[in-house]
């Protein structure tokens, strides 16, 4: 794997590919470490970045917008319009020199500053694209589908024996309240789901499923407006 940080800048190839991993510091439950959503981002992008021909895997950015998690201890939060600041001026400078910047995202609360910035970057016509590292039909947030990723990919950081479920309604349905209250309000334990049933082996295959949307993805290259890469 060619890494960006172990590189001199003689040996940087033309215009390559850099592959950017994107997380947060934010509380994830009893059981699993605030760096949960970074480890995600940076195992997809690890997974991936060999695979594709010329690609260059760059440190993870660790820090996002994490607001609705302020309620508990540890989290740290850049806020959305911080974020946004951050991803521009990433952007705009690695494009100086990368063909194309693709962010790994592993926070959905950083959504919106990935859509600004996206918006902004390429309307300025460099060649920035982000992919969400989301799985369909996971729980939101420190559940099953977190913890089976987490024992597969870091399991050392996995406390078992402290995994508690959370509040499990729909996300859809718990929206509003965690917009205006937080995910404090709603959930005490801290966890949008239930982690019992966890296995590394799924964690095993949701990544596989993770990496091969990302690889498919990338040699169409058909980006949104917003930036999103579409696969």
């Amino acid at each position: 794997m060619s890494l960006l940080a172990g590189a001199v800048w003689p040996d940087i190839p033309a215009s390559p590919l850099v592959v950017v991993p994107l997380g947060s510091v934010e509380q994830h439950g009893h059981h699993l470490p605030l760096s949960t959503d970074t480890a995600v981002a940076c195992a997809v992008a690890e997974a991936a970045t060999p695979v594709l021909d010329g690609a260059l895997l760059a440190p993870a950015l660790n820090y996002g917008a994490s607001g609705e998690h302020e309620g508990f201890p540890g989290t740290i939060s850049l806020g959305t319009e911080a974020l946004t600041g951050l991803l521009v001026e990433y952007g705009r400078s690695a494009c100086r020199w990368a063909g194309r910047v693709l962010i790994v995202n592993g926070h959905g609360g950083n959504l919106d500053a990935l859509r600004s910035a996206g918006t902004l970057l390429r309307s300025e016509g460099r060649d920035v694209a982000w992919f969400p590292c989301g799985t369909p039909d996971g729980d939101a947030h420190a559940g099953r589908t977190e913890t089976s990723l987490m024992l597969h990919v870091e399991p050392e950081w996995v406390l078992r024996q402290q995994a508690v479920p959370g509040e499990t309604e729909p996300i859809a349905t718990l929206l509003p309240r965690l917009r205006a209250e937080g995910v404090r309000a709603v959930s005490p334990t801290g966890v949008l789901g239930d982690p019992s049933g966890a296995a590394a082996e799924e964690g095993a295959a949701l990544l596989g499923v993770l990496t091969e949307r990302l690889l498919a993805a990338v040699p169409a290259w058909r980006v949104t407006d917003d930036g999103r890469l579409a696969g």
